[in-house]
């Protein structure tokens, strides 16, 4: 039987460091403050936070913009004060009912909507959380798995690439694309990335086949060239893609919008070629949990190695807003505790 949470929590500690935010606006809005330090609830794990992924998503949801994205956070102001969905650490104590996790070891874990990752504790539901194998450090474990989380569901799921096909990564120098690249070599998809021209030797290393400067060329002036796009960055769209897409080749996007959900109803059921939107972010936590595992453990054997930009200790979490604002972040930024 599992001892109760309060029993496994050394010292007492009543406080814990944070950055919140309480309106939306500019990165100036995180603050630094002290909150009270969380007890897991009956099958909640509390992480010791040691890294955690600075994300657009943190982006939108501290400015409150787009729009929509209030509807997960509070119309007027923040509900969640402390933002940041994807951390790694160490287990703190467990709450009752948790049989898979114990203090001491090292975990990676996903909170979605709930956020709370920039912060020293975490308390997140045991679904969510996967451990971290030996050789792969805290800051790898999130940054494999930052990007990874989306792409391997859009490529493996959706897309089901496999060997010999061709694979085109819009976007492949960021925290997704990378991913993505990665991933689909390790399917044995002949791929290509586009990116700037400053990122091309980033992507040409991750073992990409073919790497397009979109400064200087239009990749969906080819045709009948691919199997499957991946716009990562949601900055083209399956009308364009069409001609490019070999006969029942798939568009998959990231960005929702309401013509990539109308085509991707319509393509499901008619013409030669699919659009394909998915709410990765939306999956149970148990099979994001089970993605991390397999995420991870590709870290740990090389094959998918972690992309990590920059780095930032907590206190300075406002800076690294600043820096992913500006939207040329190579890979994964990351915040340290």
């Amino acid at each position: 039987m599992s001892r109760p949470a309060s029993a496994m929590l050394p010292g007492r500690m009543s406080t814990m460091k944070a950055i919140v935010h309480h309106r939306y606006g500019p990165p100036e809005v995180l603050q630094p403050a002290d909150l009270p330090r969380p007890v897991p609830a009956d099958g909640e794990v509390l992480i010791r936070t040691r890294a955690a992924s600075v994300t657009s998503s943190d982006g939108a949801f501290r400015a409150g913009d787009p729009f929509f994205a209030r509807l997960a956070t509070g119309l007027l102001r923040p509900r969640r004060p402390v933002l940041g969905d994807g951390v790694a650490g160490e287990v703190e104590a467990v709450g009752s009912g948790v049989q898979r996790f114990r203090p001491g070891e090292r975990v990676v874990a996903v909170t979605g909507v709930r956020m709370g990752g920039y912060a020293e504790f975490l308390r997140v539901s045991a679904d969510g959380v996967a451990p971290v194998p030996d050789g792969v450090s805290f800051e790898d474990a999130v940054a494999v798995t930052e990007g990874g989380l989306t792409a391997l569901p859009f490529l493996r799921d959706h897309a089901r690439v496999r060997s010999g096909q061709r694979v085109l990564v819009n976007g492949a120098s960021g925290a997704v694309g990378t991913a993505a690249v990665l991933l689909a070599k390790h399917f044995g998809a002949v791929v290509t990335g586009v990116c700037s021209a400053a990122n091309v030797e980033l992507v040409r290393s991750l073992g990409a086949d073919e790497v397009i400067d979109y400064t200087r060329a239009d990749f969906t002036d080819g045709r009948d060239a691919y199997d499957v796009i991946f716009d990562a960055v949601g900055k083209s769209s399956f009308r364009r893609c069409r001609p490019a897409l070999r006969a029942g080749g798939i568009y998959l996007t990231t960005v929702p919008s309401l013509p990539a959900l109308l085509q991707g109803l319509w393509t499901r059921r008619f013409g030669s070629h699919r659009a394909v939107l998915a709410f990765t972010g939306l999956r149970p936590a148990a099979a994001k949990a089970a993605d991390m595992v397999v995420l991870t453990e590709l870290a740990a054997s090389g094959e998918v190695p972690a992309v990590v930009d920059r780095r930032w200790p907590l206190a300075e979490a406002a800076e690294a807003h600043r820096y992913v604002d500006r939207g040329r972040k190579r890979g994964v930024v990351l915040l340290t505790v």
